[in-house]
C-alpha cells in the first residue's frame, strides 16, 4: 500500500490533517503518562487501539509523535514494536520509517507544502518534524 495515498484518503476522509482530531475520529485513546526515555507507543488491546505519549514531551513533537503514533495504528495494529524491540531479533526499522513516513506525509501534506514559499526542511521545522525526516516528504 502507498503511504502518501492513505495519508491522502485519512485527510480527505477526515477533513483535517490534525493526528489528535483523527485518532479520536478513530475510536483511538490517547493516553498520557510519565515515561523515561520514551515519546510515545501504540498498542493494541482487544478490539481497542491506545496511543500512549509522554507528558513531557516538547510542545514542537506532540504533533510529530502522535501522526508517528497514528502511523503505527493505522499500518502496524497488529504488531506489538516495544515487545519486538526488547525481547526478539526482529528488526523494526522498516516499520518506524514507515510510521515516520506517515507522519511527515500526513503534517506535510502536498497542498501545505505548495502554499509555502520556503524550502520543506524550513517548513519541516515549523511544522515540529525533525529535520532529517523531512527526506521522507514524496
Amino acid at each position: 500500500m502507498d503511504i502518501k495515498k492513505d495519508v491522502e484518503h485519512l485527510i480527505g476522509s477526515h477533513n483535517t490533517n490534525n493526528p489528535f482530531i483523527i485518532a479520536n475520529n478513530l475510536n483511538i485513546i490517547l493516553i498520557y503518562s510519565d515515561m523515561k526515555n520514551t515519546l510515545g507507543f501504540f498498542n493494541k488491546y482487544k478490539r481497542s487501539k491506545f496511543i500512549h505519549l509522554n507528558n513531557k514531551i516538547p510542545d514542537n513533537l506532540k504533533n510529530f509523535v502522535c501522526a508517528h503514533e497514528l502511523g503505527h495504528a493505522i499500518r502496524h495494529a497488529d504488531m506489538n514494536t516495544p515487545f519486538l524491540k526488547s525481547h526478539t531479533l526482529f528488526s523494526t526499522d522498516k516499520i518506524e520509517r514507515e510510521a515516520n513516513t506517515f507522519a511527515v506525509e500526513l503534517l506535510m501534506p502536498d497542498s501545505l507544502v505548495k502554499k509555502s514559499e520556503c524550502s520543506i526542511y524550513l517548513l519541516a521545522m515549523a511544522l515540529g518534524i525533525p529535520g532529517k525526516l523531512a527526506d521522507l516528504k514524496k
